[in-house]
């Protein structure tokens, strides 16, 4: 079961596996992942878990969710002040297991305050857990990073297929805003592979929202 592990160039490596020394050397950035959980709300046509096939040694995909105290075990063999970001981020959505992240987040918080910490999200927490979540993750968390990848509501849906129908793209947006008000830095983020027309109309929803938006490369 993968639970820690970074990322190269696409290709997922647990922790357990590699040192900081090896990282450094490959030029691999010095970030931390943690694997929750499978489940997600969305099938998003271009998701890794539905576009790549990976290693049966070495895949994200769980056969059981960890507990939070597996996760703090994995956690306590490694000098975290050794890497640069901590991130919630695995095969699934990360805010399914919203306490989990609270929990790791404050013992990252404990141990070393100064350690960067990040969701990466499909943005639907609110919807997930039923309530508004920003508020939960004041303090523990620095960076939230929500994939956009849609211009409008019915491309949005279309993108994702999640559970929650056309008014997810509104909640993800309110979600968006929400965490500006107890996050220090919130992001949108989009895949290069969905055009440059729509990138453009992407930028304008995020200037009028006031959320900075990053084009990441398609792995």
């Amino acid at each position: 079961m993968v639970i820690l592990y970074t990322s190269d160039k696409g290709n997922f490596i647990s922790l357990k596996n590699i040192t900081i020394d090896e990282m450094e050397a490959r030029g691999i950035k010095k970030n931390i992942y943690v694997n929750l959980t499978n489940r997600c709300p969305c099938a998003c046509t271009f998701c890794l878990r539905t576009t790549k096939k990976m290693a049966e040694t070495n895949s994200l995909w769980l056969q059981k969710e960890p507990t939070i105290e597996e996760v703090i075990a994995e956690f306590e063999s490694i000098d975290i002040s050794l890497y640069d970001e901590i991130i919630f981020c695995g095969f699934g959505e990360p805010t399914e297991r919203l306490d989990a992240i609270i929990e790791i987040s404050k013992y990252i918080k404990k141990r070393n305050s100064n350690m960067p910490t990040r969701i990466n999200t499909n943005g639907l927490g609110d919807l997930i857990n039923k309530k508004e979540i920003a508020p939960l993750l004041k303090d523990l968390i620095d960076t939230v990073s929500i994939s956009l990848n849609a211009p409008t509501a019915e491309e949005f849906y279309e993108i994702t297929k999640n559970k929650f129908g056309i008014e997810s793209y509104e909640a993800m947006k309110k979600f968006a805003v929400s965490c500006k008000s107890y996050i220090p830095n919130v992001v949108f983020t989009v895949v290069d592979c969905i055009g440059e027309d729509d990138i453009k109309t992407i930028q304008k929803v995020c200037d009028d929202l006031g959320i900075k938006l990053r084009v990441r490369p398609f792995e």
